[in-house]
């Protein structure tokens, strides 16, 4: 808490110096900021709401079946899946996380879900073959997606 005051803080003096040095660009820069959310802002309420809805459908019970620490690999395997084929935004895969974590979600299934969330495209496959090839493409995907259960191994063996 007290560093999320420090960093609202040191964003409104940084905001404040800039308005003093140049208010021109200081006024740009927040229409632009303000486009930008406006323009996410569908993207963002239609996610939240999707999650809401997951998690008021899904009772703490069954999130712990699925995906639970007792879920062992199953779970990682499923929350891996799940994360493979799943384009969220990291802004919002986060918030999704701690949901699930205070659910019932196991930490190690929890760092795989975000892991492959994170590296591994599923559904930007087909751009990403026109871009790097197949051959890279396939390569890229796989290491990504078995670095994700080391990632997953550490931060079970850290936090767990």
């Amino acid at each position: 808490m007290l560093f999320t005051v420090i960093l609202y803080v040191a964003a409104a003096v940084c905001l404040a110096v800039s308005f003093v040095k140049d208010r021109q660009k200081t006024r740009q820069a927040l229409v632009k900021a303000w486009k930008s959310f406006e323009r996410i802002l569908p993207s963002i309420l239609g996610i939240l709401l999707l999650i809401g809805l997951l998690l008021a459908m899904l009772s703490p019970e069954t999130i712990s079946a699925v995906v639970g620490g007792e879920s062992g690999v199953l779970g990682m395997a499923a929350a891996s899946l799940a994360g493979s084929i799943t384009l969220i935004p990291g802004f919002v895969a986060f918030p999704l996380a701690a949901a699930l974590l205070s659910s019932g979600a196991g930490v190690m299934q929890i760092a795989v879900f975000i892991s492959t969330l994170m590296m591994v495209g599923v559904a930007t496959f087909p751009l990403e073959i026109q871009v790097m090839g197949r051959k890279a493409t396939i390569a890229r995907n796989a290491l990504a997606f078995v670095f994700s259960y080391a990632v997953a191994l550490v931060i079970g063996a850290v936090v767990g």
